[in-house]
């Protein structure tokens, strides 16, 4: 496991999709490539790779809002939040192993910002959409709801947009409260072993915590058959188990003995009416595969994600 590094966020003015994203290079402290890497691989990854980042909400630095990621507090810092990058993570392999010279890696391309919605019922259950199998980037994945943020959209409204888009789930004003959990650094493909990194997000995960039960929000959910192919809500020990599966640890978690075989599930027919499906506990806890085989599991970012959930209940 690789322990999340803190990092202290402004959050000024409003938060939104940024048009690019910038790492500012520190003079003195950026090593040298290992020895037969190739030099565009070590800077691309060097740049793509670094905690320390400037997320631009607009194109025009000076007149618009900024949401300042730094491994340091700053003058303005009004948050301190984990962001975490799986022990495979593609960029970081880029930097520790010699590349082909031929070797052709994406240029012109920044970081996106996305964000995911840690939906909480009132009974202290998360909602999990599983992405249908015919999506381009990640399918047969187990996330919570979300996407990418739009300009000049707030974190917020970007994520209860996605929400809404996946699952026709709108939450009532009043009715819910928020709180940030952390940041994930996430590539796709996931592995180098898989091909060379095509995408890269920063996703901020949100926690809304909402005032209705699961029951209650569960009857007002419609999902979108073009993205979302399955959900499910998790209770906290299910949650906890699943947490707890490590991807890219070789010694796996002690897990309890008192877990489900399956978990309640509802699943989208090909004519699009829903059924009940018993979604093995198996399946909720595998890990990522080192091949490119599309094997169902939750994604290691939402892992993650459910980690800083349960620490959240605990405080």
């Amino acid at each position: 496991m690789i322990h999340p590094q803190m990092l202290c966020l402004n959050f000024p003015g409003t938060l939104g999709k940024p048009a690019f994203l910038s790492t500012p290079r520190a003079e003195g402290r950026r090593r040298g490539p290992p020895e037969g890497t190739n030099q565009d691989a070590a800077n691309y990854s060097h740049i793509m790779a670094a905690a320390r980042v400037l997320l631009l909400l607009s194109g025009r630095r000076e007149s618009r809002g900024q949401l300042l990621l730094s491994d340091r507090p700053f003058l303005g810092s009004s948050a301190r939040l984990p962001l975490q990058r799986p022990p495979f993570c593609p960029f970081a392999a880029l930097n520790q192993q010699p590349m082909p010279p031929e070797t052709k890696l994406p240029k012109n391309r920044g970081v996106d910002l996305g964000v995911a919605i840690i939906l909480q019922s009132s009974d202290k259950t998360v909602l999990l959409t599983r992405r249908t199998r015919t999506l381009k980037v990640s399918p047969n994945l187990w996330v919570p709801p979300g996407g990418h943020v739009e300009l000049d959209e707030e974190l917020l409204d970007g994520g209860l947009r996605e929400l809404c888009e996946e699952t026709r789930l709108q939450l009532p004003q009043g009715q819910f409260s928020w709180v940030p959990l952390g940041l994930w650094e996430s590539a796709y493909p996931p592995r180098l072993s898989w091909g060379l990194p095509k995408y890269h997000h920063i996703i901020v995960y949100l926690l809304v915590v909402s005032q209705e039960s699961q029951q209650q929000l569960q009857a007002r959910i419609q999902p979108n058959p073009s993205e979302v192919s399955a959900f499910i809500w998790l209770d906290t020990d299910v949650a906890a188990a699943v947490a707890a599966t490590e991807d890219g640890t070789e010694t796996p978690r002690h897990l309890s003995q008192d877990l489900p075989p399956s978990v309640l599930a509802v699943e989208l027919e090909e004519d699009g009416r829903a059924r009940p499906l018993a979604l093995p506990m198996s399946t909720l806890l595998q890990t990522t595969p080192t091949t490119t085989e599309v094997k169902e599991r939750v994604s290691t970012g939402t892992k993650f994600a459910l980690r800083l959930w349960l620490q959240h209940l605990c405080t």
